[in-house]
């Protein structure tokens, strides 16, 4: 963005497991993104105990609370790989006495496909908002599925309907994303993704039940255009 002046920022990351961040700086405002243990969030601004910047992992920018964060954004070895740990999945750990030698991979050793971390997510609660192995919404569960195979996973539904290629729905098969394109509205959701599971079912996090669940594709398909979304785009990463 041009202006007349920039304003150096701060590194800092996240030390709690889960931080969330803010549309505004009222914590009661809507989340619109977390903030995992590791990441790296570069301040811009503050008021009082409230800090305004950019999640560096993902480019979202918002206010989170100055208690969550520590100094400095730490080059990390390890990764977590369990979803039943401590910590959440994809949490970035730089000395590795920070979490269980069972729960860790180091970086560069990654999942190979992203449904099947999907997979291990089910009944995982859904939560608006939310992008973790704690809890998720629906293009977060896309977000950490790609992160743990050491892709790049956009935040927004409408982000990952660029990803990879376009297909057919008649080509789609396992692993393929399906998006769900919203209108614009006051709300910083942009959409519904999901993956295919197969060529007749989803998996994904979805309020209508609650949880990371599988679903047959034309009940979610029926769900969502009902409810205002456009017909469904299909990407092959």
């Amino acid at each position: 963005m041009r202006a007349g002046a920039y304003r150096a920022t701060r590194p800092m990351r996240a030390a709690v497991p889960l931080a969330d961040i803010h549309a505004d700086a009222d914590p009661a405002s809507e989340r619109i993104d977390q903030l995992i243990y590791g990441e790296a969030f570069d301040v811009l601004d503050q008021k009082g105990d409230r800090l305004w910047g950019r999640a560096r992992r993902d480019g979202l920018v918002g206010w989170i609370a100055a208690s969550a964060l520590q100094p400095g954004a730490r080059l990390p070895t390890h990764r977590v790989a369990a979803v039943a740990a401590a910590l959440p999945l994809n949490a970035l750990i730089a000395d590795a006495a920070e979490a269980a030698a069972d729960d860790l991979a180091p970086i560069g050793a990654f999942e190979s496909e992203p449904v099947a971390v999907a997979e291990r997510l089910l009944g995982v609660p859904h939560s608006l908002g939310a992008r973790s192995s704690t809890a998720t919404d629906c293009s977060g569960l896309i977000q950490q599925a790609l992160y743990a195979c050491g892709l790049a996973g956009p935040r927004h539904a409408d982000q990952q309907a660029e990803l990879g290629r376009a297909v057919d729905r008649a080509d789609a098969r396992r692993g393929d994303l399906v998006i769900w394109l919203a209108e614009p509205g006051d709300h910083s959701w942009t959409g519904h993704s999901a993956f295919m599971l197969d060529a007749d079912r989803v998996i994904h996090a979805t309020g209508h039940h609650g949880a990371v669940v599988i679903e047959a594709f034309a009940e979610a398909d029926a769900r969502c255009r009902a409810d205002g979304f456009s017909a469904p785009r299909f990407r092959r990463l």
